[in-house]
């Protein structure tokens, strides 16, 4: 049996790129507020009162990872939930004051981790690297939900 060259396996670099993705967020961005979370809180800043179905659609997060992230960021008092007048089986999600504070020091934070993520590759490098990790990710999303409205066909260019 010969040993492959997992250099040329796609999970395994992206596996890498997460370690190394995790070292630098838990060193410049935060030991508290995880990458999903701020995703999440991220997602409320620009849209206040998503119900948390549509949150975890939105950052691409599992229903069970969601209601987590969610009931985290509840307890550190960063989001509110309030009942939806329309559905009163549904809740909305808000950021709070705190959490707006929260997530202004973590989007600054965020940018100069990005900067250093990214640094290895030119301005070009960094813009075509976005777009084919993006396409591969959306794609990956059609693999889980395959049907799902809105979701790019595997193989599409």
């Amino acid at each position: 049996m010969v040993a492959v060259d997992l250099s040329a396996h796609p999970g395994h670099l992206a596996r890498r790129l997460q370690q190394a993705h995790y070292l630098l967020w838990n060193t410049m961005v935060s030991e508290e507020i995880t990458s999903p979370q701020f995703a999440v809180l991220n997602a409320l800043v620009a849209e206040p009162g998503l119900d948390q179905r549509t949150v975890g659609e939105r950052v691409g997060l599992d229903r069970s990872t969601v209601a987590e992230v969610v009931s985290r960021l509840g307890r550190r008092g960063y989001l509110d939930k309030v009942r939806d007048p329309q559905d009163g089986r549904r809740s909305l999600l808000r950021p709070t004051d705190d959490g707006l504070r929260v997530h202004r020091k973590l989007t600054v934070r965020t940018a100069r981790m990005n900067q250093v993520f990214l640094a290895p590759l030119s301005d070009g490098e960094q813009t075509l690297f976005l777009d084919l990790i993006r396409r591969v990710a959306d794609a990956a999303e059609g693999l889980r939900n395959p049907g799902a409205p809105g979701e790019p066909a595997v193989g599409r260019r």
